[in-house]
């Protein structure tokens, strides 16, 4: 007899216990809010310049965005300008398929999905590789390998009266580039000291809205530069997701420090008017 009762409440603990670990997990994400589903940068239709690739929102792309650049970088945005306007690429590296990096990818051209874990927050796009937020309480390591994404480590904040946290705090350092904030060349600061400061959360007034304000602090710049990007879902359609591999048809190379085409029929092409054929010195010449 005390056999068979033995038995019987060995058999029922393991129930017991993939209930309370089951009852645990489900508990541990009611803290988190609910940013599930696909979001896409916000286009204001009654702007003509709004077409979502600009950095700061509300302004302009280019000039317009009256960067609060260092004479230095001034400089240079507006030879990489004068570059552009000549057919080149000037500091736009993202035209050779170089990530865009921290944190010029959350202007979000492609959709956006948000998986949110206890431990960490994954922000996936269709056009850059995915981000990790740490949220496990790491301390920053004393050294950090280098990256276009960088290394992000957030907090949860602002519990609402549910318990329920409302804002996710995020810092990125640990950056290489070449980075810039858009395609118009405006370019961070060659030490790549760049540390990026954001507050993610949704409006007050519309579930279907997220804020993310983001605050660059880099020696290319006189100040701190925050945006607020916005970015919306539409909860009633099924979110469907495609993949953009930048380097397929890309027809665009760089060689040393110069652009050029490559045309359909596979021949090497200018892009500047007079522009020099890339230096041969390592290929055999043939015919005279």
């Amino acid at each position: 007899m005390p056999c068979r009762a033995m038995i019987v409440l060995l058999t029922i603990v393991p129930t017991v216990c993939v209930a309370l670990v089951g009852n645990t997990q489900a508990q541990s994400t009611d803290k988190y809010p609910d940013w599930s589903g696909q979001w896409k940068t916000l286009i204001n239709p009654t702007r003509t310049f709004a077409f979502g690739f600009q950095w700061d929102p509300s302004k302009g792309p280019g000039p317009a965005q009256e960067a609060p650049l260092t004479p230095e970088y001034q400089a240079r945005y507006e030879a990489n300008l004068a570059d552009q306007a000549a057919g080149g690429q000037g500091d736009e590296r993202h035209s050779y398929c170089i990530p865009l990096g921290m944190p010029r990818l959350m202007t979000v051209v492609y959709p956006m999905e948000i998986v949110i874990t206890p431990k960490t927050t994954y922000i996936l796009t269709d056009n850059s590789e995915p981000r990790r937020i740490f949220t496990d309480g790491r301390a920053w390591p004393a050294e950090i390998e280098p990256s276009f994404n960088g290394l992000s480590i957030g907090t949860w904040a602002e519990p609402n009266a549910t318990g329920r946290y409302e804002v996710l705090e995020v810092e990125t350092r640990g950056l290489k580039g070449p980075r810039t904030f858009e395609a118009s060349g405006i370019r961070m600061h060659d030490d790549n000291q760049t540390v990026v400061k954001e507050r993610i959360y949704l409006d007050k007034n519309n579930n279907n809205m997220l804020l993310d304000e983001i605050t660059t602090i880099d020696h290319a710049l006189t100040r701190p530069w925050t945006v607020v990007k916005q970015y919306i879902r539409d909860p009633n359609t099924t979110p469907i997701w495609y993949f953009n591999e930048c380097a397929e048809n890309n027809p665009l190379i760089l060689v040393g420090k110069e652009s050029y085409y490559v045309s359909q029929d596979g021949f090497l092409m200018p892009v500047k008017k007079g522009q020099r054929p890339p230096d041969l010195r390592y290929f055999e010449r043939t015919g005279k």
